[in-house]
């Protein structure tokens, strides 16, 4: 079973940054597309940033012009910086493969939390 394990996430004033951290077991990040998925209270999980094989980007509405996704050079990490944070945000953070199914498991996510 692959294992993801976040970290990086805590409370923040809004206006404010965070830099998430995912890494993983296996070749995941580096073979497969990679997203970073959002749960909020009251909310169905949400992608927010995918990065795909060959680097391209693509971003959820919401947070378009204020995150960004990436790897490492050795892809065994994938990143979320997260920058002009909202209390909109505040959710756990997960990253998984894109889609889930090729990894079937969560990992326990990072709790990010925005205060107006």
């Amino acid at each position: 079973q692959v294992q993801l394990v976040e970290s990086g996430g805590g409370l923040v004033q809004a206006g404010g940054s965070l830099r998430l951290s995912c890494a993983a077991s296996g070749s995941i990040i580096s073979i497969h597309t990679m997203g970073w998925y959002r749960l909020a209270p009251g909310k169905q999980r949400e992608l927010v940033a995918v990065i795909s094989r060959d680097g391209s980007t693509n971003y959820a509405d919401s947070v378009k012009g204020r995150f960004t996704i990436s790897r490492n050079n050795a892809k065994i990490t994938l990143y979320l910086q997260m920058n002009s944070l909202k209390p909109d945000d505040t959710a756990i953070y997960y990253c998984n493969a894109v889609p889930v199914s090729i990894t079937g498991s969560w990992g326990q996510g990072t709790q990010v939390t925005v205060s107006s």
